[in-house]
């Protein structure tokens, strides 16, 4: 910190109009800089800087131009940091994670003086697309934002709806909620933070119904917040709510209301399509919750003991399972 900005912190009778010179002074000190900025340190100094003058800009008032410069500049320079991390990852061999930020030892992050938290910041930052990037520095989005909307964007892009016609359609789509869970657990548990989500629009503009027969049967997993929400992805898929299947947890998530131990399977139906078999299955099933919203095998179990005739898929699968073909973000969609 220079001698001046200190005295404008410490000094309470200076001016705000001093104290706003003084401010754009250091921002366009730091601007200058991040031009030769060469290594990770440099581009980490001037983001702290940055975010420095935009905190104090922001306290002390001294106007949304200032505040914006200051912004613009901390996600530069937090930009130019994760093409400095991503180039010596780079340089050891390593491979960009999933989320497009690579992995840079966390012992060479500690000599460097920077946080995994950071490192993994300013990688996100750098990867995403100069527009995006730019509605950022904006501030017409926010990070978090961004990065939902590409990995949503990427998914989309990389699957595509199979050419063929299915009887039964089983699906676990990434049901986007208004509570992301960004200040604790709640009954989401953070969904936008585990995966991809997608909004009822997106999901609405899906085509399910073109790969479907005129009889088909759809399984659709749905929370209780999204119960009644969750209609009018049914109908534009071509099915009608016909009954309900409970997963029966032995654990449970701490809800806004009550503390919620079960999930909802759907049952809808395109045309007719009762069952195959005479038998009918229980429609309370108790079994153990594993991984973030991974369900259970028996559940594709069951809905192969009720619907053994037909082609099946399974949209926004995790795992290839035999006889069903495959739609997800993990999961290559399978040659019909």
């Amino acid at each position: 910190m220079s001698k001046a900005l200190a005295k404008v912190l410490t000094d309470t009778s200076i001016s705000k109009a001093t104290m706003r010179d003084t401010v754009v002074m250091r921002l366009v000190e730091a601007e200058k800089a991040l031009m030769f900025a060469v290594t990770a340190p440099q581009a980490k100094l001037l983001s702290d800087v940055a975010a420095a003058q935009e905190v104090f800009a922001t306290r002390q008032r001294l106007g949304d131009d200032v505040i914006a410069h200051a912004h613009s500049l901390r996600i530069d320079a937090l930009s130019r940091l994760g093409e400095l991390l991503a180039d010596m990852q780079k340089a050891v061999g390593g491979r960009p994670s999933k989320t497009g930020a690579a992995k840079v030892p966390v012992s060479t992050l500690a000599v460097l003086g920077i946080d995994k938290k950071t490192s993994a910041i300013a990688q996100r930052l750098a990867a995403l697309p100069d527009s995006t990037r730019n509605a950022i520095k904006a501030r017409e989005t926010t990070l978090s934002e961004a990065m939902r909307e590409h990995k949503a964007v990427e998914m989309r892009k990389r699957v595509d709806l199979p050419d063929a016609k299915y009887r039964v359609v089983y699906a676990d789509p990434p049901w986007s909620y208004n509570d992301k869970a960004d200040a604790g657990s709640v009954q989401t548990g953070g969904a936008a933070h585990q995966y991809p989500t997608m909004s009822m629009k997106e999901l609405c503009e899906l085509d399910v119904r073109s790969i479907c027969e005129p009889d088909a049967v759809l399984f659709l997993w749905v929370t209780s917040p999204l119960l009644f929400e969750c209609q009018p992805v049914i109908t534009a898929w071509g099915f009608d709510y016909r009954a309900s299947i409970v997963w029966n947890k032995d654990a449970h998530n701490m809800g806004h209301y009550v503390s919620v131990q079960h999930e909802f399977l759907l049952i809808c139906v395109r045309g007719s399509c009762t069952p195959d078999i005479s038998q009918r299955l229980p429609s309370v099933v108790t079994e153990k919750r594993g991984a973030h919203s991974v369900k259970p095998a028996c559940f594709r179990s069951m809905i192969d003991t009720m619907y053994p005739h037909g082609k099946r898929i399974e949209m926004f699968a995790r795992q290839q399972s035999d006889g069903w073909a495959t739609y997800g973000n993990d999961v290559l969609p399978e040659t019909a």
